[in-house]
């Protein structure tokens, strides 16, 4: 009788969404193929960092957030290494070394390894009480910060900003929000739509410095202020950075591997050594880097299955929709929503109601979509989108939906 053929080793450097998700879709085709270890810079299991907005508004705990506790990976005979960030990959040797001295082999070794929040390098960016909005650590920041009330500032209007202030708010603190272009949510809003978001979270006690440029964080040993290029300045307890990200490919780099602003992956997730597989924020495929988890959860299928050797999968990238998860506003974004050359808009405004919607058309086509205080439609836009529907013959009712659409066909 034939020895059962020894396992592989997969290796895994990060221990968060992307990486975990990969290995769940390769324990579903291949579950005896490979001995998996993974690395991951923080001290816990894996968790959704998605929700960190609703566990600093304090609607969800941290229990609330975890994807995979300590005993999913001894269930699947995963060996975990928290808080040991891998420090060196040698693809000579097919190697990595952690911070901790610790050495693994790979047949196959998967990066994870995210991304950082950007700090505006201003004078006084390192002090105490400046933080990003990425982790466990942060979170913990400003809930501590939040204890003894004062002045939030949150440099950076996108998405995350307006959640960041959005918990900080609820828990007690005066918030700023200080955005260098003119319009909220740039990337995913038109204008309309970012005036009607702004004139409804004002309402709710935000307070907005629109065409700020931070010139310099003020204070000794702590923050104390945040200083503006026309000279003015405010209070600020507290600063959280959410001006973006940038992809963490140092430990990529100094392997070798091919990175341009992200680690440079092919349609199969396989970087330029065949050996090394890729897959979230980390990743640059066709030219795109990803922040948002529809398409990092499609690379995971995609990078799972050929891990797995199984298929012949490809990534394709997609529109992805934005939602705002800020308690009470309704918002969704999909595809192209400033439109071009040719394109037409169809405008919907109820100032009574709070709704605006405006959907982009590119012939007979829904070429994006933007939609204000009434998003229920939201998911059917995104289906025209993408399936490329014909809409000629509803287009006099598209504005007002699949209900009324479905009516009339």
């Amino acid at each position: 009788m034939n020895a059962p053929a020894a396992r592989q080793s997969l290796v895994v450097v990060g221990n968060g969404m992307a990486g975990m998700r990969t290995v769940e879709e390769l324990l579903k085709l291949a579950p005896d193929l490979y001995d998996i270890t993974v690395f991951g810079a923080e001290p816990h299991g894996n968790y959704n960092r998605i929700l960190l907005s609703p566990v600093l508004a304090g609607e969800k705990s941290m229990d609330d957030i975890m994807l995979h506790t300590r005993e999913w990976y001894a269930e699947n005979g995963i060996t975990l290494h928290a808080g040991d960030p891998v420090v060196h990959i040698d693809r000579r040797r097919r190697l990595v070394r952690a911070a901790s001295g610790r050495e693994v082999w790979y047949d196959r070794l998967l990066l994870a390894t995210g991304s950082t929040p950007f700090i505006i390098p201003v004078p006084g960016h390192t002090l105490p009480g400046v933080i990003g909005f990425r982790d466990i650590n942060d979170v913990d920041t400003m809930l501590e910060a939040s204890k003894s009330g004062g002045h939030a500032v949150v440099i950076g209007g996108g998405l995350l900003g307006l959640e960041a202030a959005n918990g900080l708010l609820r828990r007690g603190m005066a918030v700023t929000v200080v955005h260098v272009m003119d319009s909220l949510m740039n990337q995913q809003l038109d204008k309309p739509a970012a005036q009607l978001l702004k004139t409804a979270l004002e309402l709710r006690g935000f307070r907005f410095l629109m065409d700020a440029h931070t010139a310099e964080i003020v204070g000794d040993d702590k923050v104390k202020a945040v200083r503006f290029k026309d000279c003015s300045e405010i209070p600020a307890d507290l600063v959280v950075m959410t001006a973006g990200v940038r992809p963490n490919i140092a430990l990529a780099r100094d392997a070798g591997l091919h990175c341009e602003r992200a680690i440079v992956v092919d349609d199969t997730l396989q970087s330029y050594d065949p050996r090394i597989y890729a897959v979230g924020e980390c990743v640059q495929h066709r030219s795109s880097t990803f922040g948002l988890v529809a398409p990092i959860w499609e690379q995971a299928k995609v990078a799972g299955a050929h891990l797995a050797r199984s298929g012949h999968r490809r990534y394709v990238q997609q529109a992805t929709p934005t939602k705002l998860k800020v308690t009470g506003v309704d918002l969704y974004s999909v595809g192209d929503f400033i439109g071009g050359d040719g394109s037409e808009d169809l405008v919907l405004r109820d100032p009574r109601r709070g709704v605006y919607k405006r959907l982009v058309l590119a012939g007979n086509r829904v070429a994006g979509a933007v939609l204000y205080g009434d998003v229920q439609d939201g998911p059917w836009y995104f289906d025209l989108i993408q399936n490329r529907t014909d809409i000629s013959a509803m287009r006099n009712r598209l504005l007002f939906g699949e209900a009324l659409c479905a009516q009339a066909a």
